[in-house]
Parts: structure tokens; sequence; C-alpha cells
């Protein structure tokens, strides 16, 4: 069994469709991953989640840690098994969680103290102990620990965190690869650091390069930076990692995120805003986003969304899902979340073939006029 590989299957531009390959699965790129945060993508059963398109999902290792804790997942036979999913999981390495969630925090060469925002109770979390916490969670693609500053912070700042960042990384490598039979099913992936500096981040990327990775994040970006500098940094940052590797751009985002990004060379995405939108009443269409609270869908008896193939468009009127968001009923958060993942996944889906037909390009102003165009 093939324990990772990725492979390139056509070029527009900067825009790239492939396929990676693990023990559990196909996933294909430019891909979506759904925000497991607790063993649960919130509001969806797994296999109604798989329905919607998605090859991979995303965990969390902080949470996780701390409540149901990663050794009692592992004594209960693993994440997968525990929340039955069986294809691939990506398990983020729970420093960003650890710098915006967690009060009292000291930072140190060694990783980060910190109380839990669940109860108080101290907690280290290092490279070595995130490593070993994806381990016994059985994650297929592990995240290196890294600081995910803000990109406001002064320059002497960022630089630092940086170069502290590629040390946990060389230190994550190493913990990894200790893993025994684990590291031997999964993958590890970098995270390429540096806020919006294109210095910093291409030694960041050389750094990660002369360690070696089988994927790297690009981090540190949709941390309050806004759109236009988010993609001003994208414009160089994907170019500096390897090309046969795949590119991850953490915690991103809006559709119009997505595409922009893709077109910049991204392959992989994972962002709760699907979710907790969903949980809102408010609804991705491909012509644009819309509140479901609003008055004026209380009797449209239409769809959400007319080119959406979800079973929430084919058998719900907008009406209907207005009454439910009104009444603060549960199935109204199902319903819409089901449809925002499910139009996620169409979206990766058409990007894809728009890829692998060499009209990106069109595809991406045309979907830029129809979704911004209010």
């Amino acid at each position: 069994m093939t324990r990772f590989s990725f492979s390139i299957h056509a070029r527009d531009g900067k825009a790239r469709t492939g396929q990676i390959t693990m023990r559990r699965g196909e996933i294909r790129t430019p891909a979506f991953m759904p925000v497991g945060t607790a063993a649960t993508v919130k509001a969806m059963k797994p296999e109604d989640v798989r329905r919607t398109g998605a090859d991979i999902i995303l965990g969390n290792t902080y949470h996780l840690m701390l409540r149901p804790g990663a050794e009692r997942v592992a004594r209960l036979g693993g994440l997968h098994k525990f929340m039955n999913w069986e294809r691939p999981i990506l398990t983020d390495s729970g420093g960003y969680q650890v710098m915006s969630l967690s009060d009292l925090r000291k930072l140190t060469e060694q990783g980060v103290e910190f109380r839990s925002h669940l109860d108080g109770s101290r907690h280290m979390l290092s490279p070595e102990r995130s490593m070993e916490i994806q381990r016994l969670l059985g994650s297929d693609i592990v995240m290196a620990f890294d600081e995910c500053p803000r990109a406001d912070q002064p320059p002497d700042v960022i630089a630092k965190s940086m170069e502290l960042s590629m040390r946990w990384a060389r230190r994550s490598r190493d913990a990894f690869d200790a893993g025994g039979e684990h590291a031997e099913g999964a993958a590890l992936f970098g995270i390429q650091q540096g806020a919006l500096s294109e210095d910093l981040r291409q030694a960041s990327a050389q750094a990660l390069t002369e360690i070696g990775f089988d994927g790297y994040a690009i981090g540190g970006l949709a941390v309050g930076e806004g759109q236009e500098a988010m993609f001003a940094t994208l414009d160089f940052a994907p170019g500096q990692l390897p090309d046969d590797r795949p590119r991850y751009l953490m915690g991103v985002g809006k559709p119009d995120d997505l595409v922009g990004a893709v077109e910049r060379g991204v392959d992989m995405f994972d962002c709760v805003l699907p979710t907790r939108s969903g949980r809102n009443g408010q609804a991705f269409t491909w012509s644009g986003p819309l509140n479901l609270r609003n008055a004026r869908h209380a009797e449209d008896t239409g769809p959400l969304d007319e080119k959406c193939t979800c079973p929430t468009c084919g058998t719900y009127s907008r009406a209907y899902l207005h009454h439910l968001q009104k009444s603060g009923e549960i199935l109204g958060a199902m319903l819409v979340t089901e449809h925002n993942l499910s139009f996620y996944q169409q979206l990766m889906q058409a990007m894809r073939l728009a890829i692998a037909e060499g009209r990106f390009s069109s595809f991406a102003a045309e979907f830029r006029r129809d979704y911004l165009r209010k």
C-alpha cells in the first residue's frame, strides 16, 4: 500500500489538479477539507460528509488533547474508529489554538505552556508532544508544530517567530520519524511562516525544504490581514515551496478566497466557514452568499440554489429553511450545513475540471462575476 504520493494531472497557469494517494484512500486536488474540530463535523453525520464529495477531513489536536484526550482516543481504537470516518484525516498541530484560545501562555524554546480554555488546567505543548498526540489519534497527515503570530506584529517579532517555528519543524520531523508503525503509514507536512514578508517566507521555505516534508502548508495567513494582502502574499509564497509536493493554505476560506488561491497554485484548504455559517443561517450559492433569516425568503418556494445538486436544494424550499432558522430548529442547521459543504465540494470539482480542460482563467472570471455581483 502507498504511504503517500502526489501526482499532478494537469496545469493551467499556476493552477494545478492532481491526486494524493494514501493508505486510506485518494484525495483529489484542489481539495477542501471539512473541519471536524472535536471528532465531528458539526451538524453532520460522517457518512453524509462523505456524500458531499469530501475525500478528507481535519481534526484538531488542541481540542482533542483536552477532551476526550489523545490517550483515551487511542485506547478506543484511534480517531477513525472513534468517529466512524474511514478515509484520511489531517490533524493540525495545535499551535494556532494554543495562541488564540488559551490564557496565560508561556512561550519558550521548549514549547508553549498554557491553561485550558475548558477548565484552566495546565498543559505543555511542544513539537514532541504534538507529534505524540497526532500519533495517538492515528492521523494520516500530521502537521509540524509551529507558532502563528499575527501579521501586524513588528518585523523583528515575525522574524524571530519564523526562526523558532523552523527549529520546531526540525524537532517535529525527528519526533515524527521516531513514531514507529504510525510514521510508516502517515505523512508529515511542514508549515511555512513569515507573515507578509517575501524574504522571510523564502527563508522559511528553504529551511523546510532542507528538512524535507511530504507536503508544505502556507501558515500565518487568514488571520486578519484581508484578502488583498493574502493574495499579494500568495502571488509568491506557493512558488517558494517544492513544485512536486502539495501546498496547503491553512484556515481558508470564503469561496472567492479558494478560487483566488487555486489560481495562485494552492492545492488544499480547510475552513470552519461552511459549517459555522450553516448553523447561523448563511448559505453559499453560485450567486453569492445569502442570509436565510431575511424576510424576503419567507414565502420563496424555490431552492437555495438552482445549480446545486445537494439533497437540501432538491427537497426543501427557501421558505421552509427560513422558517427553521427563525424558529431555531436544529434541522435548519443540519440542512444548510449539508448544502454549504456540498457547494464547497461542487466548487472544488468545478475547479478541477476547469484546470483539466485548460479553461481555468475563464472559469474564475465567470465565477467572480456571478458570486461577487451583489
